[in-house]
């Protein structure tokens, strides 16, 4: 059999990005029972209530949730338990000092396989107050209008 190159996208948590400002971004590996690998290798996880902590040395990965493998008996994992990352000491460190700031959270951006090994992207973020999303959003269009008059004009 043929090993998988490439990433391939598992899940991703767009509305991470539009509630944090993101500052730093690690990849992580994450420590995995068979069937949720098999559920995973099948499209089927989600990010959107995940969050990260550093307890004891050690980061672990909350709330995310990667649903029962159908085809699974009773060796079937629970679908929200917490999944320890595989993270060199000193990215845990920073990690750790990171979030004892006032307003910082690591988030969960992506899951995804990376040559066959499933792999997680965190970041450490800070939260955005409802301004910032407004005014992020209103950059957004502008940009996107400004993009299309210049490819209209250009165009004629």
């Amino acid at each position: 059999m043929v090993k998988p190159t490439g990433r391939s996208l598992v899940a991703a948590n767009r509305k991470a990005r539009h509630d944090y400002t993101i500052e730093d971004v690690y990849e992580a590996g994450v420590v995995l029972t068979g069937t949720e690998v098999k559920a995973l290798r099948a499209g089927r996880a989600s990010l959107v209530d995940g969050w990260c902590e550093v307890d004891g040395g050690e980061a672990w990965l909350h709330g995310v949730h990667i649903p029962e493998y159908s085809q699974g008996t009773w060796t079937n994992h629970a679908p929200r338990r917490k999944r320890k990352l595989l993270l060199h000491h000193d990215e845990i460190e920073r990690l750790a000092a990171g979030t004892r700031e006032k307003g910082q959270t690591i988030v969960p951006l992506a899951l995804y396989f990376l040559n066959g090994r499933a792999k997680v992207e965190i970041a450490l973020a800070r939260g955005k107050k409802d301004w910032d999303k407004r005014q992020a959003l209103r950059e957004r269009q502008d940009n996107l209008e400004s993009q299309r008059a210049i490819r209209e004009r250009r165009d004629r």
